[in-house]
């Protein structure tokens, strides 16, 4: 349900109706043909050893997001297997805080890759590490659950209960952005889609405003 809602929108507009939104360090880059991601977060802290991202992969559930926290060290902590095994799983994508590797393979894979670095040094696989704890992923916190968005533009954190109402704004957004470029495409300007000179009077005057669409 919220894959085909996220469809319709994206997260400049989720970011544009929450400014308090979490988003993820841009640092962090989709490695990956397929880019869109929408689903909870199955939450992994690791160091620089990638059993528990294995084991990630073997226990999310389908549409499940797999976030790793790997400290931002430049280790590989997944690569070719772990995304084809992701893709059998039909898990909703790979976030990695570090490192991934086989990057020929996944940079056609339709399983949405994203992660710090590109390295072909993998890490060791001989401690458990965690699964489903808090972690922290791009510099912002991801909570077991919590729902993860991604696309060209970046990857957004958003507490369950507020999704609905957060994508219904975004929503209203792109309907906003939509008409006034059916303005500017017949000979408008920006100006006949927004209360800019209002705001800048406001603004000038001291007054409390906003810059908003109109019409």
């Amino acid at each position: 349900m919220f894959l085909e809602r996220f469809l319709a929108v994206d997260t400049t507009a989720l970011c544009d109706v929450d400014k308090t939104i979490r988003v993820m360090s841009s640092a962090i880059r989709a490695r990956s043909a397929g880019k869109r991601i929408v689903g909870p977060a199955f939450t992994v802290r690791c160091g620089t050893d990638f059993l528990a991202v294995l084991r990630a992969v073997e226990s999310a559930s389908p549409g499940d997001v797999v976030v790793v926290d790997g400290g931002g060290r430049e280790i590989a902590l997944a690569g070719e297997l772990f995304a084809r095994g992701a893709l059998r799983r039909r898990l909703g994508g790979i976030i990695v805080d570090g490192g991934y590797r086989d990057i020929g393979y996944v940079a056609t894979c339709e399983l949405p890759v994203y992660s710090r670095f590109v390295t072909p040094m993998a890490g060791t696989a001989k401690e458990l590490g965690e699964l489903q704890v808090p972690i922290t992923c791009g510099g912002v916190a991801v909570n077991p659950g919590d729902i993860v968005l991604a696309d060209e533009e970046g990857i957004v954190v958003v507490e369950p209960a507020r999704i609905d109402a957060l994508l219904d704004s975004a929503a209203a957004v792109k309907a906003a952005e939509a008409r006034l470029i059916e303005r500017l495409d017949a000979g408008g300007t920006l100006s006949d889609g927004l209360n800019l000179a209002e705001h800048v009077d406001a603004l000038s005057r001291g007054a409390a405003s906003s810059l908003a669409f109109t019409g």
